[in-house]
């Protein structure tokens, strides 16, 4: 549906996007993940025809969209960081407004309305003017507005900054609910947790340039990453403790109490030499706790800092 090949951005002598290349398919929830600053909203302003790359090409459905905008702009619904809305216009007004920009109007403009406030989650507050919202209400109504024309394709840039946990849950299940009707979704994030919970494939963005790309398992797949394992043994014995420390995946291995901790090395180990450890000695294993690395940690082992450094 997508091909943005090699695409370039610079401000002044200031690269924001360095030669990043990927697809979009038809229907999927692609996340671009980075810290601030990584070239995220660059990226995807140049996706919205907002600016030309400097060089490089993006692609819809095989026509350039650099060369022509507008075989692009109809079928895409673009949510800034920045609130689009009229202040003084009670929400219903601010829907109207930019249904009829979009061309809609009469009973289908009321029916669209009725559909999106159902999906952004504020039907009962639409009589009411946008100054008076909180600000999650009013990155919820933003939301509203780039969906009213029914587009193709949505991109979401950072829309869950800066606002409570509720209306952060309501934006993210209304993300979900969008793609699952059938909107291609292109959503930039610098939230782990969000491109988790909503994108089928994630592209990693760090100083301009896509990192990593892949399923969350492909991502977490690429790094030879430790499982930090708690396991609780009844029977617990000096004896039993010394094999485990002999066994060469466990690394780091501390008893306290009737737990032991370690770190598992490597992807491809299982856990039989830990269980008939235990068991051989006489013990029971009562529960054992593994946590897996996350994309937090695939971005700390790729860059050397953390996500929101």
């Amino acid at each position: 549906m997508l091909d943005i090949i090699d695409i370039h951005k610079a401000y002044n002598k200031t690269k924001a996007v360095e030669g990043i290349s990927f697809q979009v398919k038809k229907g999927e929830m692609i996340g671009l993940l980075g810290p601030n600053g990584a070239g995220k909203s660059t990226a995807i302003s140049m996706i919205a025809t907002l600016f030309k790359p400097d060089r490089g090409e993006i692609l819809y459905q095989g026509e350039s969209i650099i060369k022509n905008p507008k075989v692009i702009q109809s079928k895409l619904g673009f949510v800034p960081q920045e609130i689009a809305l009229y202040p003084t216009l009670t929400g219903m007004d601010n829907l109207k407004f930019w249904g009829r920009t979009y061309g809609l109007k009469g009973s289908h403009l009321k029916e669209k309305i009725n559909e999106i406030s159902e999906i952004i989650g504020i039907r009962d507050r639409l009589k009411e003017r946008v100054d008076k919202y909180s600000g999650g209400m009013k990155r919820r109504l933003n939301i509203g507005c780039a969906l009213l024309h029914n587009p193709e394709i949505i991109i979401f840039d950072e829309p869950t900054v800066g606002i409570d946990p509720q209306s952060r849950n309501h934006i993210l299940n209304a993300v979900k609910e969008i793609n699952r009707r059938g909107a291609t979704v292109i959503y930039t994030s610098h939230y782990m947790e969000e491109v988790e919970f909503l994108c089928q494939r994630i592209c990693i963005m760090d100083q301009g340039k896509i990192i990593a790309s892949g399923t969350k398992d492909e991502l977490i797949g690429t790094i030879d990453s430790d499982e930090k394992t708690t396991l609780k043994v009844e029977g617990l014995t000096e004896k039993m403790i010394e094999k485990m420390r002999e066994i060469s995946y466990a690394r780091n291995l501390v008893v306290s109490d009737d737990s032991v901790i370690f770190n598992r090395k490597g992807n491809h180990v299982n856990y039989s030499e830990i269980i008939d450890a235990i068991s051989q000695e006489g013990g029971k294993l009562l529960s054992m706790d593994v946590q897996k690395p996350d994309l937090e940690y695939v971005f700390l082992q790729l860059t050397g800092r953390a996500l929101r450094d």
